[in-house]
């Protein structure tokens, strides 16, 4: 990893919790690999949430809030932010692919925002609505949350798509 457009460079410890997220990423994107657009919409479990919308809430509440919003502060992020389960709703009209290209993107946008901040700078923004107190500090307490509720949600995800085609993402014998 090389010095980022503020001209810093990532500390070995961001730069280690950044690939542990990004293996998280591509299995995320790994597991859905395949799936036509019809299985990507189809709800399996008795929620109803189907894998288009859980990547669109990793793209939207996970990605976005925590890297644009609370880390970085951006304030035109902070108020087009949605509330209640928004995320996970994708319209019939959405095609898949831009669902899947958001995530990529918000990603290299979080990415941005990572390589850019020392691991324990302090948070710039905290949502006392949805949480309190603030029980994040740091970059790092963020990344380290972040990369726990990918892994969580590619679990999910594992779970689904062996339920759809019996594809599964890891199988160690």
């Amino acid at each position: 990893m090389t010095e980022d457009a503020s001209g810093t460079t990532p500390s070995s410890e961001v730069r280690a919790l950044l690939r542990a997220l990004d293996g998280q990423r591509r299995h995320v994107l790994g597991i859905l690999d395949g799936l036509d657009p019809k299985d990507l919409r189809r709800p399996v479990l008795p929620s109803g949430w189907h894998c288009l919308g859980l990547v669109q809430h990793l793209a939207l509440d996970v990605e976005r809030f925590w890297f644009r919003a609370v880390v970085a502060g951006n304030e035109e992020v902070i108020h087009d932010l949605t509330s209640g389960d928004e995320a996970w709703k994708v319209a019939p009209e959405v095609p898949a692919v831009d669902v899947l290209d958001r995530y990529r993107r918000e990603a290299e946008r979080a990415d941005a925002v990572i390589t850019a901040t020392p691991a324990d700078a302090a948070l710039a923004w905290w949502p006392h609505d949805l949480f309190g107190e603030p029980h994040l500090h740091t970059l790092r307490d963020v990344l380290l949350h972040v990369i726990t509720e990918t892994a969580c949600h590619a679990g999910h995800l594992d779970a689904v798509r062996e339920m759809i085609d019996g594809r599964r993402w890891l199988v160690l014998t």
